[in-house]
């Protein structure tokens, strides 16, 4: 007994040693991949990231996926400084599956910490959190973290390979590396030795993959905090660029997929004699509903119309399942109700809030609201796969490559390592294509194909009827303020559904654990410094898919948060700007955006009527998400139809270091943009758990004479590089609902926007 005794814990101990060495270690390395990176003839892998070639060029691999919010090339300008390559030798190419492209920011920024908490458990945690994305290696773009998530790689990569080049420049030339230097694509040695990336490459690869490089100062910057163009701009322009949608591998077949009507449904029985016999029409079946995805029917022919006219003829008996008895209307009216008895898990608390809400001398209270969302890409969902000799290919304008290629996998059932996932352009993302129900499907159907490649392509209908989409959400206030009107007690409820959740469940198989930071994120992470508080969220089962939409929860906290922050100033009879910079005395970074925003917008200051005479307001909001800092505000007018109309946006932004200013202009305004058309006319009604809408007809975009003036200021800043591709969404609907109370007198607290 005593020598088990001993043995167990013996064994306990060692374990608890091995576990306390793994946890202090730092993440493992992200520069040498686990298989050697593919490479045409004449190119010389330095590390997993570059690529040279004998021609010069320099090949960047890129984690990331490219859609529309410029990440190839900032990643590009980050390795390509730190190599001292000459700019118009760099070329990109989409990175294999492997770990070391995995995405260590998405999780640790996925942690439910306010980011003013400095206790070492929050450090401790994000640690171990970043050390654990490493092993697991899940490549994703989402959360606004491409450049946070590969600013040290990248640098590393490029500073690396560099000093490989140098190494072997020294050697040949017998003359210490300390002595070379690098010079746009060149290696060079006093006024006599020069050579090229590329003559040098084949040597440097032979070179071992040096450790603790020096990385450049800012002040030796080239391309850091240059508005260089798009890198992928002139094959967008020209036609040349390859969209997943564009993909034409030889003999491709297509397919058309109509799914049941109501969310989760499935298919009781089918009959498709009738699309059989049309021209062309290679397959009629039934798809499962993967991933969270619902079933339906699919037809494979030669050409896409021939598919979607011969789908249309399937004569499907629905299995509709639990959500038919669901109403967005119902479940509004019951998360509202939740509010009255619950006040969800408390993301933050301070003081004592019942005792200062008792205290005060005036007690404000709202409930605001937001629909559910769609994301409603630009390029339809689509994806190609060919399934053939037991080994699949897909072509996919995906934002998970990891997680498609597993997802193909199981449906195939064969090895991950047997899946090849090229990565395409996406023609918009925002979220939905974090999902890989269609890619799965995709797979599902290809292997009717007898080898064939085929492209499986939704129609705008199945996209909006069968999203994942942005959790309607209800949200309930309660302000005190003294005698002299400061701001003493804040409390705020919020209802809903969860996300992270529903994306654990579908795409890992794993429960849900703890608290979904997403629920309440916009509400408790916020920098307003108030003296008892409450914020918290109660989570609410609801039977509709919801997903990541852009900028996720703060996309409806913002405007709750926002809207409320602007009716307490307003019942303590102060100026919005000033009653917030109030909040923010211990936040100068915050106050610093504030003040600069209403400067540039001349806040404060009489504005002159619109073109037909009507008369214009201006209204603020402040909002941090994804590490960064935005203020707007917004000029409106109310045509005489009661038309609400934005001329003038101005946004002013810190996202620590700006590595490519133009495109976080072009971000702000995409993120405005996107959230004005949210904020306007974005919503999804269920009925019978069938969704309502069906294409851009009433589920419009913001159109091009509707579309503001946007003015975008970026702080100055050497701080590490946060967030930028979300963050602009936003404050645009706060502010322009906070600009319509100061003209017309009416609080619009739910959206979209509309004047009584």
């Amino acid at each position: 007994m005593t020598r088990r005794r001993t043995f167990i814990l013996g064994t306990v101990a060692a374990v608890g040693a091995v576990v306390v060495g793994w946890s202090i270690l730092p993440p493992r390395q992200r520069l040498a991949p686990s298989q050697p990176l593919p490479a045409t003839e004449g190119q010389m892998p330095l590390n997993g990231w570059v690529k040279i070639g004998a021609d010069n060029t320099v090949t960047v691999m890129l984690a990331k996926s490219e859609m529309g919010q410029g990440v190839h090339t900032s990643l590009a300008m980050l390795l390509a400084d730190e190599l001292d390559a000459d700019w118009s030798s760099v070329r990109i190419e989409a990175a294999p599956v492997d770990a070391i492209y995995g995405n260590l920011a998405a999780g640790v920024d996925g942690l439910p910490f306010h980011p003013d908490d400095p206790s070492v458990l929050k450090r401790g945690v994000e640690w171990m959190t970043a050390k654990a994305m490493r092993e697991l290696g899940v490549m994703v773009t989402g959360g606004s973290t491409s450049v946070k998530d590969l600013l040290l790689p990248m640098r590393e990569a490029g500073a690396s390979a560099r000093a490989m080049l140098v190494g072997a420049a020294a050697e040949q030339w017998k003359v210490p590396a300390g002595e070379c230097r690098t010079l746009a694509g060149r290696v060079l040695h006093g006024n006599d030795k020069s050579a090229s990336f590329g003559e040098l490459a084949a040597a440097a690869a032979l070179r071992d993959l040096p450790r603790g490089v020096a990385l450049k100062a800012p002040s030796a910057f080239t391309l850091i905090g240059k508005p260089i163009k798009r890198i992928e701009g002139r094959a967008k322009a020209n036609g040349s660029a390859v969209f997943g949608i564009d993909v034409l591998p030889p003999g491709l077949l297509y397919a058309s997929v109509v799914m049941c009507p109501t969310l989760g449904g499935t298919v009781a029985a089918f009959d498709g004699a009738a699309a059989s016999e049309l021209p062309g029409v290679k397959a009629v079946l039934k798809v499962s509903g993967h991933h969270g995805g619902t079933a339906g029917v699919a037809v494979i022919a030669d050409q896409p119309y021939r598919a979607m006219k011969a789908v249309k003829l399937v004569n499907v008996t629905w299995a509709p399942g639990e959500a038919a008895a669901f109403s967005s209307d119902a479940a509004m009216k019951q998360l509202s109700t939740v509010l009255d008895s619950e006040h969800g898990f408390g993301y933050f608390k301070t003081g004592d809030v019942d005792a200062a809400m008792k205290a005060a001398a005036k007690v404000l209270v709202a409930e605001y609201r937001a629909p559910y969302l769609a994301h409603a890409t630009m390029e339809p969902i689509n994806c190609t796969v060919q399934v053939k000799d037991g080994s699949a290919t897909v072509w996919a304008s995906t934002q998970v490559p990891s997680i498609a290629r597993g997802a193909v996998a199981d449906v195939l059932g064969i090895d991950a390592k047997k899946v090849d996932v090229r990565v395409q352009l996406l023609g918009g993302g925002f979220g939905r294509r974090l999902e890989v129900d269609f890619i799965a499907q995709a797979a599902e159907i290809a292997l009717a194909a007898d080898g064939e490649p085929v492209q499986t392509i939704w129609s705008r209908e199945e996209d909006v009827k069968h999203d994942f989409y942005r959790p309607a959400c209800v949200a309930r206030f309660q302000a005190g303020l003294d005698a002299q009107g400061r701001l003493t007690a804040w409390r705020n409820a919020s209802a809903g559904q969860a996300v992270v959740p529903q994306v654990l469940a579908r795409n890992f198989g794993l429960p849900g654990v703890g608290p979904d930071k997403t629920t309440s994120e916009g509400a408790f992470d916020q920098p307003y410094e108030f003296a008892n508080a409450r914020i918290g969220h109660e989570i609410v089962d609801l039977p509709v898919p919801v997903g990541f939409w852009r900028s996720v929860g703060h996309s409806h906290q913002a405007f709750f948060k926002e809207g409320f922050i602007d009716e307490v100033a307003h019942g303590a009879g102060q100026d919005p700007v000033a009653f917030r910079a109030s909040l923010l005395q211990q936040h100068p970074r915050h106050l610093a955006v504030l003040n600069r925003c209403a400067q540039e917008a001349g806040w404060g200051q009489a504005l002159a009527p619109a073109a037909d005479g009507a008369k214009r307001a201006r209204g603020i909001a402040l909002h941090h998400s994804f590490g960064s800092v935005v203020a707007q505000v917004a000029e409106v007018s109310v045509g005489a139809d009661k038309r609400i109309r934005v001329h003038r946006v101005v946004c002013v932004i810190d996202c620590g270091l700006a590595v490519n200013p133009g495109l976080i202009r072009q971000q702000m305004e995409s993120g405005i943009v996107f959230g004005l058309g949210a904020a306007l006319y974005g919503r999804i009604d269920i009925a019978g758990g069938q969704v309502q809408q069906s294409n851009y007809h009433d589920v419009p975009m913001l159109r091009f004479d509707e579309c503001p003036v946007i003015e975008t200021h970026i702080m100055p800043s050497t701080a590490h590089p946060e967030g930028v591709g979300e963050p602009g969404t936003p404050p645009i609907a706060p502010a322009v609902a906070n600009a319509l109370f100061a003209l017309t007198g009416q609080r619009l607290r739910e959206l979209p926007l509309a004047l009584a």
